[in-house]
């Protein structure tokens, strides 16, 4: 997607948002028709008149992005019912609705050239995350789905990119299932290429008209001691954890300035899932905690960077999360790791390994995906913190 759409679709969505109407934007670019709808206003009003298109606006090229704010705040003021459906010529349809299946919807009856019956639930998305567009890596599965299920439970539209589409399909069908339809939706990423990356960010501008909350929670972890570790299993830790999170924040952070451009008081956030292993060292671990403590270095780093564009950025640092495949996997995860690698001194069997690891946490349970994003919300939330690392440890790691 251009850089001319994205700011379209971002004008469009602050606009909105100024006038308190937090909407998902739907962007619809890639067909000749319409294109051809936004040759003329009097062609493109009357093509959606004819399909009872309610609330539409047309701006010719002439019109740049910094103008369509003060005509759509104007129009989103008005007590004309939403959603609008806006054209600019030369760059495509945007439909603004409460949710995104409304949005959707129209669009469907453009590309198709049927005329609509406006069923608009007038609703908007509830929650600590009501109407926040948050993209998550990672999200098909484990630790990252777990998260993704409650930030859609608080209200948000969450983009799951993952490298497993399959997997990341059959996640957002549950999601959507509980949530509402167009609560979620995947989009593919390689989170170790910077042009997929992109392309993953440029998804979730198309599907909901912005970002503003992404979550780097893809990883990988192999243990093993200094002696036994290889070159090539190395350079994967470090890949993923850490070199993914500074292109992910590479690839997302233009679409949040954009935003920013059209809507000074508009907080966005960039969140990496680190881990304890980020804030002390892991025996025989070196390879996890050496990304994850070189993550918190980048949040510190990033955060003096971009916080003039109203861009927060901050790690979290989960305790373990036993029941997840990174752990409990029973060919691959930690507790077959560790087992194997001798780290647990008397360990025989996984439940040794697992009751060592236990018997380590005051408050005598694991982390969840809960735990978690109930520190995302606190971070989304808040207004005067960033570059911070906040442990969600059970007590196991305290700052000291």
């Amino acid at each position: 997607m251009n850089d001319t759409i994205i700011r379209t679709a971002a004008a469009i969505r602050m606009a909105f948002a100024r006038t308190g109407k937090n909407l998902p934007v739907v962007v619809y670019d890639n067909s000749d028709k319409a294109l051809g709808l936004s040759e003329n206003k009097k062609h493109f009003t009357e093509t959606l008149e004819k399909l009872n298109i309610p609330s539409h606006h047309f701006f010719d090229s002439t019109v740049s992005s910094g103008d369509l704010v003060p005509s759509i705040e104007a129009l989103a003021e008005q007590s004309s019912p939403l959603p609008a459906c806006v054209a600019r010529e030369k760059t495509g349809l945007y439909a603004v609705a409460h949710t995104k299946q409304d949005a959707d919807r129209l669009i469907e009856c453009i590309r198709t050239d049927t005329p609509c019956t406006h069923t608009e639930s007038g609703s908007f998305r509830e929650g600590r995350l009501g109407g926040c567009i948050a993209a998550i890596t990672g999200g098909a599965q484990g630790f990252g789905k777990g998260i993704a299920e409650e930030l859609a439970r608080e209200g948000a539209y969450v983009v799951i990119g993952d490298i497993k589409d399959e997997i990341g399909n059959e996640t957002v069908g549950e999601i959507t299932s509980r949530f509402g339809e167009g609560s979620a939706a995947f989009c593919h990423v390689d989170v170790t290429d910077l042009a997929s990356l992109e392309e993953f960010a440029a998804c979730a501008a198309k599907l909901y008209g912005g970002l503003d909350l992404f979550v780097s929670n893809a990883g990988v972890l192999k243990a093993g001691p200094v002696d036994e570790m290889d070159e090539r299993s190395f350079d994967l830790v470090t890949s993923v954890n850490y070199k993914a999170y500074f292109l992910g924040t590479k690839a997302v952070a233009p679409i949040m300035k954009i935003q920013n451009s059209f809507h000074a008081g508009h907080f966005m956030d960039i969140i990496q899932i680190s881990s304890k292993s980020g804030l002390v060292g892991s025996n025989k671990n070196f390879a996890y905690a050496g990304s994850k403590f070189g993550g918190i270095g980048l949040t510190q780093s990033f955060a003096l960077e971009l916080i003039d564009s109203n861009i927060r950025v901050n790690s979290i640092c989960p305790g373990n999360y036993y029941e997840g495949p990174l752990w409990s996997d029973p060919e691959r995860g930690l507790f077959v790791q560790y087992l194997n690698a001798g780290k647990v001194p008397g360990a025989k069997t996984i439940d040794d390994v697992k009751q060592f690891y236990m018997s380590k946490v005051p408050m005598g349970r694991g982390c969840t995906p809960l735990d978690v994003a109930r520190a995302i919300f606190y971070v989304h939330e808040q207004e005067y913190e960033t570059g911070q690392a906040i442990p969600v440890t059970g007590g196991q790691v305290m700052l000291s």
